[in-house]
């Protein structure tokens, strides 16, 4: 299929200068790019990181030969500025859509999804729904919205008839997960050939152990304060919101008993003080936490110190859609994970060998965990890499959108 003149523009609540728009977003564009695509990305940005960040982002994506339209997040007041925001979307994509050749509306996310549904209504202009998890769902199970409280409950029932309108809408949608397409096809009865399923992808190019040298690991340990024996258990990204700290510290604590002098490495962004008082709470002292801020070019090199990795997340239903960031990321590392079963990073584990899964985060079943990681784990770091090319490959996650776009551009 002739693609030279199929332009799609790419709708976004989550920014390009956030890390997910760095990890999940710029990279597949460039690959589809490649392939012929041309697009238009049109992004809701924080001020501040459109600020720190905006400058070096449009670079990139100038020189990949991507157009780039950003407005700004709004934050208050709390709920009508989503509504500002919603509108502020949807009138700039239909603009978007008026002035340039537009062939497909591809859109990350429910927001975007709903200035896409009204477009492709309007227009014909087929409408890929990346739906990146059960996001009414999700407000419910992380507290946001308390459906004890009349207002959130009626919210809940109106977006919820809004995202069954969109798989209704959508030409096509993206599912993080199997678990999430089997959900779409039994729960909301969207036909199986309407789901293609992409997982949270890792650039193996960046991520690769292989290309972090003993002597540059040695290095990172060292300006670390970890001793070159030390075993070290590390954390990657945020904390708080689905993350359960607590029990993953809590873990490190079990840990502890096997190994008395190992360290939990944070790479994070988030306040130390928050982690140390948290580990202290728990009777774990400072001097076994380290807490190391990265940009994405340093990860792989502090990640390089980790003999495993580990995370827990909050289990709750909308979480059968959630594909962590980090796991290709790690995978592709060739460090073993130590995680709950989230999503399809159950099977995942089981099917790979590449690490361990935890079935009850309680202290028993920590300690007889520690105890089997003392027994060491069968799998090499080059398998581990090798599955996670199999399953995390940003190009095979690229090919998968390529094959959809053809299918929605005939």
């Amino acid at each position: 299929m002739d693609v030279k003149n199929k332009k799609v523009l790419f709708i976004s609540y989550d920014g390009m200068t956030d890390q997910l728009g760095q990890s999940q977003v710029i990279p597949y564009l460039k690959a589809l790019k490649k392939q012929g695509y041309s697009f238009h990305i049109l992004s809701v940005e924080k001020k501040k990181r459109l600020e720190e960040r905006g400058a070096l982002i449009r670079g990139i994506l100038q020189e990949a030969g991507i157009r780039w339209t950003t407005l700004l997040f709004s934050t208050r007041p709390p709920l009508l500025s989503k509504i500002y925001d919603q509108w502020k979307l949807n009138r700039k994509a239909a603009a978007i859509c008026r002035e340039e050749k537009i062939s497909l509306l591809h859109c990350r996310s429910y927001v975007p999804a709903a200035a896409g549904k009204k477009i492709a209504n309007r227009t014909g202009i087929p409408f890929l729904f990346d739906m990146r998890g059960f996001w009414v769902d999700e407000r419910v199970d992380s507290g946001l919205w308390k459906l004890s409280n009349p207002l959130y409950r009626f919210l809940y029932r109106i977006y919820k008839k809004k995202e069954q309108g969109y798989f209704n809408a959508a030409s096509h949608i993206i599912s993080l997960t199997h678990k999430g397409k089997l959900e779409l096809i039994n729960r909301y009865q969207v036909p199986a050939e309407k789901v293609s399923v992409i997982p949270c992808c890792a650039d193996m190019q960046h991520f690769d152990f292989q290309q972090i040298s003993a002597d540059r690991t040695a290095s990172c340990k060292h300006k670390l304060g970890i001793p070159p024996s030390a075993k070290v258990l590390s954390y990657l990204g945020s904390l708080g919101g689905w993350y359960l700290s607590d029990e993953m510290l809590l873990f490190f604590r079990s840990l502890l008993k096997q190994y008395p002098d190992a360290v939990f490495l944070f790479i994070t962004h988030d306040n130390p003080g928050g982690i140390t008082a948290t580990a202290a709470r728990l009777g774990i002292s400072a001097d076994h936490i380290r807490i190391q801020p990265a940009s994405r070019e340093e990860v792989p090199a502090w990640l390089s110190v980790s003999d495993w990795n580990i995370f827990f997340i909050k289990d709750a239903y909308s979480k059968k859609a959630s594909s962590p960031t980090k796991q290709g990321e790690v995978m592709a590392m060739g460090i073993p994970v130590i995680c709950n079963d989230i999503g399809d990073t159950g099977q995942i584990v089981a099917e790979t060998g590449s690490g361990i899964l935890v079935p009850q985060l309680d202290e028993k079943t920590f300690d007889t965990i520690a105890g089997q990681l003392k027994n060491g784990l069968s799998v090499s770091r080059e398998q581990i890499r090798k599955k996670a090319i199999e399953i995390f490959d940003l190009q095979q996650g690229a090919d998968t959108y390529e094959k959809v776009y053809q299918q929605l551009l005939k």
